[in-house]
């Protein structure tokens, strides 16, 4: 199973109102999120550093390594989005190793977009 199948199967959605914080950093994290409609910036204090599209995930790597949010999600547009809980996420990753490959490659595509100087 895809990732976007797993989202657009997803059992919760939620609809965030533009400007509206998804997760602000240093939050805990227990969900990750795929982007169903809308648009959802990614901000390391005032430095944006994406904005995410329909289709685009967030939030993972709160869950893989069990630590505080990184960075804030700010919604840039009404949207509505996919949540996978840390439960859900855990059993899809030991159920479908291709979610878990898809994770990963979302995660390394962000990383390796960020400036150079960051990393």
């Amino acid at each position: 199973m895809g990732i976007r199948a797993v989202f657009i199967n997803a059992n919760e959605q939620r609809a965030v109102a533009a400007g509206d914080a998804v997760f602000t950093e240093g939050d805990a994290g227990a969900e990750m999120f795929g982007l169903i409609s809308g648009a959802v910036e990614l901000r390391k204090g005032s430095h944006s550093l994406a904005v995410l599209e329909p289709g685009d995930t967030f939030g993972e790597l709160a869950l893989v390594d069990d630590s505080p949010r990184s960075l804030s999600a700010v919604a840039t547009e009404d949207s509505v989005l996919a949540v996978i809980n840390d439960k859900a996420f855990t059993y899809l990753v030991h159920e479908t190793p291709m979610f878990a490959l898809q994770v990963m490659r979302s995660m390394a595509q962000r990383i390796r977009e960020r400036d150079p100087r960051e990393l």
